[in-house]
């Protein structure tokens, strides 16, 4: 999964990247409002862990801009501004969930992993696209209920076909999904047809033919 967390307090923002990355997920950071608002415009979030009160502007526009874009990505507000008029604000204009500093990381990780399902896997711990099954808790693949064994990105990427499914996905979309910010720095994209090639090989191993290649597009992943 990819997030952004758009928290001025460098020391909780360090400390969210770093556990939530432990999952392998891609962790992005905004220290500001106008950092925050610039990667949002250019990039897709999983999920965006958003400070109400930013040191240059506030949180709420930010979701009010995710709501102009018609973003996708889940919104969960983190503040120490316990109101309950700026709760119900945040979640009038579009965001998901909303915990009060102080709170435990265990818990945040919790609610995200709430927003995910609730969002992507309409509240299910797994998603199924025909004889694939992906287990988002234990990260795990099958198909036709037999194990897959795939590579940390290989999982990624699956799943992000999967959430996908029919549209075409360019390099640089599936580069900038898996890596953030770290692919802006790649010379070329050689790798993702890489991890595109094992993926498809182990799928099609196992009779599961959906990675189409859209030849000077990109790829796609959808039943003939």
């Amino acid at each position: 999964m990819k997030y952004l967390i758009a928290e001025d307090e460098k020391e909780l923002q360090q400390s969210i990247a770093t556990y939530l990355g432990r999952e392998s997920n891609i962790c992005e950071r905004a220290s500001d409002y106008w950092e925050a608002s610039e990667k949002l415009e250019m990039y897709e979030y999983d999920i965006v862990i958003l400070d109400i009160n930013l040191i240059t502007g506030s949180g709420l526009d930010l979701i009010k801009q995710l709501k102009k874009q018609h973003k996708k990505c889940g919104v969960i507000i983190i503040s120490a501004n316990s109101s309950l008029d700026n709760k119900l604000e945040g979640l009038d204009l579009g965001a998901d969930d909303y915990i009060t500093k102080p709170f435990h990381l265990a818990e945040l990780n919790s609610r995200i992993k709430a927003v995910l399902r609730r969002g992507q896997f309409g509240g299910e711990d797994s998603i199924t696209f025909q004889e694939i099954r992906l287990d988002t808790l234990a990260r795990s693949a099958y198909v036709n209920d037999k194990p897959i064994t795939l590579t940390r990105k290989e999982y990624d990427l699956l799943l992000f076909f999967i959430t996908n499914q029919g549209r075409i996905l360019s390099k640089a979309i599936i580069a900038e999904h898996l890596w953030g910010d770290d692919s802006e720095l790649l010379d070329n994209f050689d790798f993702i047809y890489v991890h595109i090639n094992n993926l498809r090989k182990k799928l099609t191993k196992e009779g599961a033919k959906y990675i189409q290649t859209a030849y000077g597009s990109g790829y796609k992943f959808m039943t003939d």
